[in-house]
């Protein structure tokens, strides 16, 4: 007879590990659902769908992705005050220039299922628009 494991809280919060990811010349989609993946901690044995099982991720260079095609021209990001003639639309080059890690950071949040694990799986994961990032110390653990 199988037995289904289930790890503790306790467990999950102590084996987190750090994840450092290079986006530099990565695509975008390929990029943000590995990033899901280690923030999910579907990477790992202990999976458990309804719980927090993932690892921390900081990701460099994030303003140096790459689209595919003529998404650069295209891709279009839609947001709405909630006020009548409140719709805006963004390009995604526009948004590039302005705010790099942005667009990383909505792709991988559209990538997490919309639960109550979202908010802290995306606390997790750290976006820096250029090489210089704050956790050097933690990456070796």
């Amino acid at each position: 007879m199988t037995k289904t494991f289930l790890p503790s809280v306790k467990e999950v919060e102590t084996t987190r590990k750090w994840h450092h990811i290079d986006a530099a010349g990565q695509t975008l989609g390929r990029l943000a659902t590995k990033i899901a993946v280690l923030l999910m901690g579907k990477h790992k044995r202990t999976y458990t769908p309804h719980m927090d099982c993932g690892d921390f991720v900081v990701v460099t260079n994030a303003g140096k992705i790459k689209l595919t095609g003529s998404k650069m021209e295209q891709k279009v990001y839609f947001s709405h005050s909630g006020y009548a003639k409140g719709a805006k639309e963004t390009p995604v080059k526009r948004m590039l220039e302005t705010n790099p890690t942005r667009v990383l950071e909505l792709a991988v949040k559209r990538m997490l299922d919309e639960n109550k694990l979202r908010a802290p799986r995306m606390k997790r994961l750290r976006l820096f628009a250029g090489e210089e990032h704050t956790f050097t110390a933690r990456m070796g653990k």
